[in-house]
């Protein structure tokens, strides 16, 4: 029994001495913290002297902080007596030196640990951690390059000295290490991407991996993970045409099916490298039906091309071959639900881009009738038939299918489309009043994009109702709108000048810019659709058009006129000026990659 009360008492005196020692120790912490290091530093020193063991790494983080190097070296040496061959401590008296400015006697040290690196692994991985851990990871990586050696196995700890050359930015090195880690762990590849994508910063770069890759090759023609890298930088650098080049001859060599080539054509599209993604799908095609991308790339050929019309980046013959192979993909494969988004693509390229208004509106009709097509394509479907219905001048039959469309569909997407689509048709045909009821009721659709056209174009009614209740001058600038949507420009800039002519003093000035604007851009006129948007920020900073002038003048220069520059202060002017507008997002996230932001999201 008095054995038990002993060990009763010695625990309770443990206990009790360890809780002084935690409440001290958070003591110092405080005092740290506070800026009050003297404070710290005597309660540390307290600890220290109780139990040398437990409390040295705050102690001597204590005394590097006020510079009281003497003592810092001194409590290390004899830690270094007290522990003869645990190289923690001298790792630790090397970063005493370091802080005094004594770099000889530091590297002295770290390179006679160096000279004497046991042949172990784990030895070597614990000592560069040690280095790396006392913020040292020039020495961290020398450890781990003599173990190498010492082991004398080059693929030893490549994970270790790829997060090292990461942590310091060393670039080439990284790319080094990679090049020479990838071509045993393949698997890695897209990692390796990532990495160097996020640490390269621009052109300089880029040119330094393509030059360590070409002597990769040409050492080792056969290494396709090199070769696959090399397509990979050739996107980087937007030079697509080259990255093509790539893939292809390595899948003219592998004989393959052309499964990279497809997944590369991907992207090139999303970059609308239209041209180099054609050749791609060509390439998939012509290795017959028997293969397995045949259907696939065919499909996909014909909507890159269609991209391309799209894009606004095509010239007659385009027109005239796109609609050849879409006849085509329908007579090879009959009209039936598969088929369905190919004529609805052919009948829009007829529509809006061929003029044929009346073979686009046969083809969706007997679209519309084929059974089990998709509900949201049908919708789709419908919607396109009712817009060339009421460029054949048949309106009745156009508002019908917009109805249609808009009661199946109720509270979505698609039913607010058909819903701003019907509401358009009244504001094309000069029914303004009940135009602009319908837009209200779509001021509060789920969809921003159908919201905000709804409210530009409710009040570019109202505006024009309040200063002429006839609407003279809107029923001629709704005629041109009309006309910018068939794709007849050239009538629609007529009719636009026509407005001042007939209507002087009207209200429509910045609506009248903005829509001569976008017949300059749909035909590549940049700088006079430069110019008219410019005119809209400087003499209409307060009109509906405003924010849309100045993101499009972003957008232009960015995309069209190569001045990243002006872009950016473009884009700045929308977060400045224009903080409720819908490109608010999008102009910041652009902004912020222009300015160079590794993380667009910071």
């Amino acid at each position: 029994m008095k054995c038990l009360y002993t060990i009763i008492l010695v625990v309770f005196a443990f206990a009790t001495s360890a809780l002084a020692q935690d409440n001290e120790l958070e003591l110092a912490r405080q005092y740290a913290q506070n800026g009050e290091q003297q404070k710290a530093l005597d309660i540390y020193q307290k600890l220290y002297k109780q139990d040398n063991e437990t409390y040295y790494q705050q102690y001597l983080n204590n005394l590097i902080s006020l510079k009281k190097f003497d003592e810092a070296e001194s409590i290390t040496k004899k830690m270094m007596h007290k522990h003869p061959g645990v190289n923690e401590y001298v790792v630790a008296l090397g970063s005493v030196y370091t802080q005094q400015g004594n770099n000889d006697k530091a590297d002295a040290l770290y390179n006679d640990l160096i000279k004497n690196l046991p042949a172990n692994q784990n030895e070597i991985s614990m000592l560069a951690s040690q280095f790396y851990q006392n913020a040292n990871a020039d020495y961290a990586i020398k450890i781990f390059m003599q173990g190498r050696k010492i082991l004398n196995n080059d693929a030893l700890f490549s994970f270790e000295l790829i997060n090292l050359y990461r942590y310091k930015r060393d670039k080439v090195a990284l790319t080094e290490e990679y090049l020479n880690f990838l071509p045993a762990n393949p698997v890695f590849l897209n990692q390796a991407e990532n990495m160097l994508s996020t640490l390269y910063d621009g052109t300089a770069d880029y040119d330094m991996l393509k030059t360590a890759l070409l002597k990769r090759i040409q050492k080792d023609p056969q290494q396709i993970v090199f070769i696959d890298m090399l397509t990979w930088q050739f996107l980087q650098q937007k030079e697509f045409d080259q990255a093509l080049n790539q893939a292809l001859a390595l899948s003219r060599r592998q004989n393959d099916d052309g499964a990279n080539i497809f997944e590369l054509c991907r992207t090139l599209v999303s970059n609308d490298a239209y041209d180099a993604a054609i050749r791609g799908y060509e390439y998939i095609t012509s290795k017959g039906k028997e293969n397995p991308y045949y259907i696939s790339a065919k499909i996909e050929l014909i909507n890159t091309q269609n991209a391309k019309v799209t894009a606004g980046k095509y010239t007659s013959a385009d027109l005239q071959v796109l609609e050849s192979n879409y006849t085509t993909l329908i007579d090879e494969f009959g009209r039936n639900a598969s088929t369905v988004f190919a004529m609805q693509k052919l009948a829009n390229l007829q529509a809006f881009k061929l003029h044929k208004l009346k073979d686009a509106q046969a083809l969706l009709e007997s679209a519309v009738v084929i059974p089990n097509v998709r509900p949201n394509l049908l919708a789709s479907c419908k919607l396109d038939l009712a817009d060339i219905s009421l460029l054949n001048n048949q309106p009745w039959d156009a508002t019908l299918l917009y109805s249609q469309v808009e009661k199946s569909n109720p509270n979505t997407p698609v039913g607010q489309d058909a819903l701003l689509r019907n509401a358009k048709l009244a504001y094309y045909t000069g029914d303004f009043n009940w135009a602009r009821r319908q837009l209200d009721i779509l001021k509060a659709a789920t969809t921003q994009l159908i919201a905000n056209d709804a409210l530009n174009l409710s009040l570019l009614i109202s505006d024009n109702l309040a200063v002429d209740s006839s609407a003279s001058a809107l029923k001629v600038y709704a005629r041109a709108d009309l006309l910018i949507f068939a794709g007849q420009t050239d009538k629609a800039m007529l009719t636009l000048d026509s407005i001042d002519k007939k209507f002087p003093g009207n209200p429509l000035v910045a609506d009248i810019l903005m829509a001569k604007a976008r017949i300059y851009i749909q035909q590549k006129d940049y700088t006079n659709a430069v110019t008219l948007l410019k005119q809209i920020v400087a003499d209409h900073a307060y009109n509906l058009w405003a924010d849309d002038a100045v993101y499009m003048l972003g957008d232009i220069y960015e995309t069209k006129l190569n001045d990243s520059n002006i872009a950016k202060t473009y884009f700045q002017k929308i977060i400045t000026d224009y903080p409720s507008s819908l490109w608010l997002n999008t102009a910041r996230k652009r902004f912020r990659l222009l300015r160079g932001d590794k993380n667009e999201t910071s």
